[in-house]
């Protein structure tokens, strides 16, 4: 890119997004790459969505993660979103192009990639996922395709995770699915994976997700949750020998995918992560 042109202008779309570590990771791929572009963090109310996708192009943003509440709602807003996303019903990238918004999903790939990188595979496997959200769709179907023996969810919203549960049964039928009315219907003592797919864990004073009791070694616990590292419901797994994970690893992923789709270059995995964890000892 020439001196004189206006670096590319990149972000994160939320409400709150003001935690997200997003910036440190992708701004430094921009710099070890000799990319002259920005990114910054789009904190945008719900009543101010609509115009923010409006005037994105008229702003100069060439793309943009998007992170909650806005994975499912903004779906319907965009000129063009990706069969994989559709599938899902959610959508984390988005690449501003000739003035049209195209919608993408890495959630679910960034996931897998982290689970692969920790020598743990889901084929065959008892898997339980807590919450029915933007990502945990991009997980379940993800998951799905890897072909666990079943994938029980369980969402505060029973109807959220039925709706979930209906949807994955009819793209994957040979899949044993199974919708939870409560953490204890999970059956966490008889499974190999536990996730938690939520925002619960961000807070100090958030609740406890899931009680002691139904921890137990040889179950591996993932917390999408990365700020902080070390959430009440990893530690409480790790209390029970339980191998654990939070979603730094996703989210570097997910972050390398979305960067690639934006620029079309080879994302810098060591200068990512490095910056991610610089961060993250900061938070």
């Amino acid at each position: 890119m020439e001196a004189h042109e206006t670096p590319a202008l990149y972000g994160v779309l939320g409400y709150p997004a003001s935690h997200s570590l997003s910036p440190a990771m992708h701004q430094a791929a921009f710099d070890h790459l000799g990319i002259r572009a920005g990114y910054h963090i789009f904190e945008v109310r719900p009543d101010e969505l609509n115009a923010f996708l409006t005037d994105a192009s008229a702003r100069g943003i060439s793309g943009f993660n998007v992170t909650i509440p806005y994975k499912e709602q903004i779906i319907s807003l965009l000129d063009y979103v990706s069969p994989d996303a559709r599938l899902v019903g959610a959508v984390n990238t988005v690449k501003v192009r000739s003035g049209r918004l195209e919608g993408f999903s890495t959630d679910g790939q960034g996931f897998i990639a982290d689970l692969a990188a920790r020598g743990v595979d889901p084929v065959k496997k008892k898997i339980c996922v807590i919450g029915a959200g933007g990502a945990s769709r991009s997980v379940c179907f993800s998951l799905a395709q890897s072909a666990p023996r079943e994938l029980a969810v369980f969402n505060r919203d029973i109807r959220k995770a039925a709706h979930l549960v209906d949807h994955l049964r009819e793209h994957f039928p040979s899949i044993a699915f199974r919708q939870a009315d409560s953490v204890d219907a999970l059956d966490i003592p008889g499974a190999d994976i536990l996730i938690n797919a939520t925002s619960v864990g961000m807070k100090s004073d958030d609740p406890q997700l899931v009680e002691e009791r139904f921890f137990h070694e040889g179950l591996f616990v993932y917390d999408l949750v990365y700020a902080p590292a070390r959430t009440k419901f990893l530690e409480t797994a790790e209390g029970k020998g339980c191998r654990t994970a939070n979603g730094l690893g996703m989210l570097l992923f997910q972050g390398m995918f979305s960067f690639e789709i934006w620029t079309g270059h080879k994302p810098p995995k060591e200068i990512m992560e490095a910056a991610l964890n610089r961060a993250i000892a900061k938070a």
